[in-house]
């Protein structure tokens, strides 16, 4: 195991109600760790939930994006031949990280506290 580089613990009380907020913030914030959750707030003050969710999907659809160019060139590679297909597919592609791009421009990151 190794050492831990936080080596002062703390305890408190709470009442029923205040448990039950601690607890539904937590829950809300998502966080892996209800110490880390509380060591956030200590710190920072507040606790914000962030929705990555449509960087995943952007980053999931550039993966396959990039699959399909690799194809192309690949086969552009071996052929030594440009085939008006290939370029049609590319500005296809070309056309969809655009589009990705301009999506992930209007969904700014959404603060919830």
């Amino acid at each position: 195991m190794s050492k831990r580089t936080r080596t002062h613990p703390v305890q408190f009380y709470l009442n029923d109600d205040e448990q039950y907020i601690l607890e539904e913030k937590y829950r809300l914030s998502r966080m892996k760790s209800k110490s880390a959750f509380l060591r956030k707030i200590i710190l920072y003050g507040f606790v914000y939930e962030v929705d990555y969710s449509h960087i995943r999907k952007m980053n999931t659809l550039l993966g396959n994006i990039s699959s399909n160019l690799n194809q192309i060139t690949h086969r552009i590679n071996s052929t030594n031949t440009v085939y008006p297909k290939d370029l049609d597919d590319i500005k296809e592609l070309m056309e969809k990280i655009w589009q990705l791009q301009k999506s992930m421009v209007s969904k700014q990151p959404l603060i919830k506290q």
